[in-house]
């Protein structure tokens, strides 16, 4: 059991990257009336406050929100407003990448509703979901052939889709963000597993 504490403390050890980025400045004068640097992630891209989202949607609001800050439209403004425009794009950026990713989307959720991940602190896990990991790592260690590999992948995606599905219902539908940040911890160890799968799979 000390080994699998181990693995979930190593593992909880990555950054999930949301938080106010310090020294930011309100954008430059023409996009202000538009921009907020208060505004959470998905005020910013004009979204819903949800888990479910479409991933078309979310890129073509990034588009829009890089064409209002691209430094390149301030250069007359002088320097300062092009720095303030390049700290706006990369906020933008950072948006758009935790809006993407559905497990960064649904931490950042659940850190805006007050629940507190403490993703290197807790570690626990259920047991049954703790036993899957054991038996899923076995097969990793035991699996020879791109085809054992790629069978072992197949099984950890399909969990994966049905595991998101729970997710986008526990924090859509019921709004259960303390089981929801549970939920999000153990899809954090689906992925790594996924990695380390597709990383043998690259050799």
């Amino acid at each position: 059991m000390n080994v699998i504490v181990a693995v979930v403390a190593s593992l909880f050890a990555f950054d999930l990257g949301f938080g106010a980025q310090p020294g930011q400045r309100d954008p430059p004068d023409d996009t202000a009336s538009h921009m907020n640097l208060d505004s959470d992630d998905f005020e910013l891209f004009d979204l819903a406050q949800r888990f479910t989202q479409d991933e078309a949607l979310i890129d073509a609001r990034w588009r829009a929100l890089q064409a209002q800050v691209h430094p390149d439209r301030f250069a007359a403004q002088g320097a300062a407003a092009q720095r303030v425009a390049m700290q706006w794009s990369v906020r933008v950026n950072e948006a758009h990448r935790r809006l993407k990713n559905p497990l960064q989307r649904a931490a950042y959720l659940c850190e805006l509703r007050g629940q507190v991940l403490g993703l290197e602190s807790n570690t626990q896990m259920p047991a049954a979901f703790l036993m899957q990991q054991m038996s899923w790592r076995e097969a990793l260690d035991e699996a020879h052939s791109p085809q054992a590999l790629t069978v072992l992948c197949d099984e950890v995606q399909a969990y994966r889709v049905q595991a998101l599905s729970e997710l986008a219902h526990t924090l859509d539908d019921v709004g259960d963000v303390a089981a929801a940040a549970q939920q999000v911890r153990s899809l954090m160890f689906v992925d790594r597993l996924l990695h380390d799968i597709d990383r043998r799979l690259d050799h």
